[in-house]
């Protein structure tokens, strides 16, 4: 995505509401009448796609880049339909998989992290469907059995929400290429529990007023204004269940666009 798109959506997210950049109550306002995660199973359908026990995609829709190829998110990816992607807010959370055929199905669900969407096809028409790397796909098989598993390439299956685990991993903030003193990108990583961001706040230095930031795509957040000035402490609000966690100082005086600033705490493992 070139630099200059994601700054100039920020502008015209800003402009559209008055509220921007104004002192925010604590970032717990706008989680208020928010559902509880929702943990009982449900009906979707599935399909896999990249290579047949690769990762999934490269990237994909929450901008997350090559972190999809790694651990902890290595091949354990999904592409979600509009219904669970959620504009993108929707992005990071983590769900369970499995299919109920026990013939060639075990009775394990795979846990996959949704890093894309699927806009059309089978995730039209308000569906609910994930679209799994071709690793995950086949995890749900019993053993030996991946590769007949793939080949019926569309499959029934139930799915839930859980609670995202990276292993010791705490939040990060990737500053996107192109920020400056007066536009400001993040994108958050390696939210542990719910996973999912409903709203993001900034606090600059020697001040007292946490800023509103917008959502721009993904999981990729923005400030417009300035000039901005460091250190940052930035305050998270999850989408699902109301859950707040401030990181303070965690983006230093002397930050660089593309340069990544691991917070010291994360969010509890659990739902």
């Amino acid at each position: 995505m070139a630099s200059s798109a994601p700054f100039l959506l920020c502008i015209l997210l800003l402009a559209s509401t008055a509220s921007a950049a104004l002192l925010f109550d604590g970032g717990k306002s706008a989680a208020k009448g928010k559902a509880a995660v929702d943990t009982e199973w449900r009906p979707a359908t599935a399909t896999w796609y990249g290579d047949a026990e690769g990762d999934g995609s490269t990237g994909g829709a929450c901008g997350y880049g090559t972190l999809v190829d790694v651990v902890p998110m290595k091949a354990r990816v999904g592409s979600v339909s509009p219904v669970l992607f959620k504009g993108g807010e929707g992005c990071g959370a983590c769900y369970k998989v499995k299919c109920l055929d026990h013939g060639i199905c075990s009775r394990r669900a795979v846990t996959v992290i949704v890093t894309d969407e699927c806009p059309g096809g089978l995730c039209g028409g308000g569906h609910t469907h994930f679209d799994l790397s071709g690793a995950a796909f086949s995890r749900m098989a019993v053993a030996g059995a991946g590769a007949h598993l793939r080949d019926r390439g569309q499959l029934s299956v139930v799915y839930r929400r859980t609670a995202c685990k990276y292993g010791g991993k705490n939040i990060a903030f990737h500053v996107n290429e192109g920020s400056t003193n007066f536009w400001l990108s993040l994108l958050v990583e390696f939210e542990d529990g719910e996973g999912d961001i409903g709203s993001m706040q900034l606090k600059q230095a020697s001040s007292a007023q946490w800023l509103d930031m917008k959502h721009v795509w993904g999981a990729t957040w923005c400030m417009y204004g300035g000039p901005l000035a460091g250190p940052f402490s930035v305050r998270l609000t999850t989408l699902s269940a109301p859950k707040t966690l401030t990181a303070r100082d965690v983006i230093p005086r002397n930050w660089a666009p593309r340069g990544t600033y691991t917070s010291r705490l994360n969010f509890e493992a659990s739902l």
